[in-house]
């Protein structure tokens, strides 16, 4: 069964998305910096970006159609997708997704693998195993091996930092309501921010906690936005609030410095979870050859697709070690599910209606078929393939000429 055609649907911005809080909502990599060298915005997402979302389709021989998302959504990406990789991917048998990977890594060696080369080739890689599960009318976790459990336990991922802490305890208090077991915080403050700012830190985590109590798992996210230094003095003031895990504590370079934050941080009963920004087997397995997390976080359409997040969940497994992919979405739930050492998925909550998503929560609008919480657990339906479809509606409202 061969793919006979590639189609890439881009689609442009859906609006602005409403403030997940007030003040400094998310600590970042770019907290770093004093100043900007123009005036440039600082968001390289903002809403009138012309390209927001690429999604690829393939097409099979007997006219099934899977699909798959691209985490990185750039002419640049899109590009790639059309010069490097169609024309490996068209005429090829769908059942060859290992030799397909292959040969989409190894002929994008000079000019890939890592960043938003290896997200177009994680997009069709995702967008063939959908396809050979509707050809071959299963579920994918059914051809990665079977459910390891009828559901997923899912934490509630959002609690953006917010100067008004009675806003944060409120959402805390909405998904204790909703059945959730565990949720996770951001952080707002980094290094700039001195003393007053590791308080507020402490603040955001001292909020949530209380209204959650201590039978509720709590993470915090710091996206990159750290350094080893900052670790070693916000560690010793987090240690009573009983964090299950600190997330991307320094810059996804810093192997050493993960390694280095890990060790203090398991001194006070916390975790280090990491690999978001990471990529392919290669990366991760120095990630964890030098024990630099405890639990890894790939991000699937980011990393090099399902084929290759299978070597990693087994990489992982070989040295006893928790995977919990970043984002939610379906390709990620057939993975945990079909995996022992995945006991937890992370959850976006869908925005309200009517509400703008945000880049996290995008994939509410474009799919449907995306599994809803219930008391805590998401459960797969079945269906043949991931079990999306394409939501034409927006697909039609926002759909743009690629930029090529």
């Amino acid at each position: 069964m061969k793919v006979t055609g590639m189609e890439i649907i881009a689609l442009r911005s859906f609006g602005t998305a409403p403030p997940k809080g007030t003040g400094n909502t998310l600590v970042t990599p770019l907290s770093f910096l004093e100043r900007w060298p123009s005036d440039a915005p600082a968001d390289s997402m903002a809403a009138g970006t012309s390209l927001y979302a690429l999604i690829v389709a393939l097409t099979a021989e007997d006219g099934s159609v899977g699909y798959g998302s691209v985490a990185l959504a750039t002419g640049g990406t899109a590009n790639t997708l059309v010069q490097s990789l169609k024309p490996i991917v068209v005429g090829a048998d769908i059942f060859d997704t290992n030799l397909i990977w292959e040969a989409m890594y190894r002929s994008t060696l000079n000019h890939g693998r890592k960043g938003m080369v290896l997200a177009a080739i994680s997009a069709v890689d995702i967008a063939l195993w959908d396809l050979k599960g509707r050809v071959l009318g299963q579920p994918v976790y059914n051809l990665l091996g079977g459910r390891m459990q009828e559901t997923i336990p899912v934490y509630a991922s959002r609690l953006y930092a917010t100067e008004d802490l009675e806003a944060l305890a409120a959402e805390a208090e909405g998904y204790l309501r909703q059945g959730f077991r565990a949720m996770k915080l951001r952080f707002g403050y980094g290094l700039r921010d001195g003393p007053a700012g590791m308080r507020r830190n402490v603040d955001l985590v001292r909020t949530v906690r209380e209204v959650i109590g201590d039978d509720i798992d709590l993470m915090a996210d710091v996206y990159m936005g750290w350094d080893v230094g900052y670790c070693t003095r916000i560690l010793p003031l987090l240690e009573p609030y009983r964090l299950r895990w600190i997330e991307e504590p320094v810059s996804p370079d810093d192997v050493e410095g993960y390694a280095r934050v890990k060790e203090l941080a398991n001194n006070r009963g916390i975790l280090i979870s990491g690999g978001e920004h990471e990529y392919t087997r290669y990366g991760m397995r120095r990630l964890i050859e030098e024990r630099a997390v405890d639990v890894l976080q790939p991000d699937v359409n980011r990393m090099g697709g399902i084929s290759e997040a299978q070597k990693v969940w087994a990489m992982a497994a070989a040295h006893d070690l928790p995977v919990t992919p970043h984002a939610g979405q379906m390709h990620n739930y057939h993975l945990v599910i079909s995996h022992l050492n995945s006991p937890i998925a992370e959850y976006f909550p869908p925005p309200p209606e009517g509400v703008v998503p945000d880049m996290n929560e995008a994939f509410w609008w474009i799919f449907t078929g995306e599994p809803r919480v219930e008391a805590g657990h998401v459960r797969l339906s079945g269906v043949p393939g991931l079990g999306l479809e394409l939501n034409q509606d927006v697909i039609e409202r926002f759909r743009v000429a690629l930029p090529l």
